[in-house]
């Protein structure tokens, strides 16, 4: 029976179960690793849990755009700093939810947990710092919405987090990242995120971004870059249409298989999964055709 609630247990909304209707960075990453879990996000829409370490980089996100209202000779260590406690009671304001990470109780009287977590927080901004001088950047957008369709139709949607534009022209994308920067072998899978929006910029603004950069603020700190070429571009073009006429027959046949992989162990519905021995809600959505039916 469908779920007719507004919110979860946690007090986050529950939405009703839909098809998809466009591809972003991370529902595209989701169907690659694991088609139920996209399923169980995207159609089902089950709701999760906040997450503290979600919810850090969040509020580190936060700070670092609100830095950029100040006069670039105000964009101090000690300026960004102060900006963690206001945004994030904003966040709080915004989403009660996330007041569940951090409950006050006999066991936290002092709040020494939320504490920490802000000291977290505290050295990711620092290490910011000393990866980038936001005194001498001056961004044109900042967590910039973007979104374009391709000529078969397919909608590419995501938010940059930094673009920044060259006086001579030259357009970089810029994501932060509040985890540490992953080896070579894993280097590529996290530049894609990048390529897309590389390529909604592109097909939206008609211009290829010089360069994309990844700033990692999590251990000792690093910036991953990349020039893209047309050719680059394209190539995610293709990839990105391929892996929506696969997310169409899943939607049609409701053949969205479980894959075990390293990220499991932090998965929130492993109650629904039957790597797990759970078992998937049933299919939301009409069926069109069965699993097998293009192979006949």
């Amino acid at each position: 029976m469908q779920q007719t609630d507004t919110t979860s247990a946690t007090g986050a909304p529950v939405r009703p179960a839909a098809p998809p209707t466009g591809l972003s960075p991370s529902r595209a990453g989701d169907f690659l690793t694991c088609p139920l879990l996209y399923r169980l996000r995207v159609i089902d829409r089950l709701p999760e849990p906040p997450s503290a370490a979600a919810t850090r980089g969040t509020l580190v996100h936060a700070v670092l755009e609100r830095l950029f209202d100040s006069p670039a000779a105000e964009r101090t260590p000690e300026r960004a700093l102060g900006l963690l406690r206001p945004q994030w009671e904003r966040l709080l304001g915004e989403r009660p939810e996330l007041g569940s990470l951090f409950p006050e109780g006999p066991e936290d009287p002092d709040g020494a947990a939320l504490t920490r977590w802000l000291s977290d927080a505290e050295k990711l901004v620092g290490q910011w710092f000393r990866l980038e001088d936001p005194t001498r950047l001056h961004p044109v957008e900042r967590e910039l919405y973007v979104e374009t369709a391709l000529e078969s139709g397919l909608l590419l949607r995501g938010y940059i987090d930094r673009v920044d534009v060259a006086p001579t022209g030259e357009v970089r994308l810029v994501d932060y990242k509040t985890g540490r920067a992953p080896s070579r072998d894993f280097e590529g899978k996290a530049m894609f995120q990048m390529k897309f929006y590389a390529l909604v910029v592109w097909r939206w603004k008609g211009v290829i971004p010089k360069r994309l950069q990844l700033v990692y603020l999590g251990g000792g700190g690093d910036v991953v870059s990349y020039d893209p070429d047309q050719a680059d571009l394209l190539a995610v073009e293709r990839k990105l249409q391929a892996l929506w006429e696969r997310i169409g027959h899943a939607v049609a046949t409701g053949d969205f298989p479980a894959t075990r992989n390293r990220l499991c162990d932090w998965c929130d519905h492993r109650a629904s999964c039957p790597e797990f021995g759970g078992t998937p809600p049933p299919y939301p959505l009409p069926l069109s055709r069965t699993p097998d039916e293009d192979d006949r």
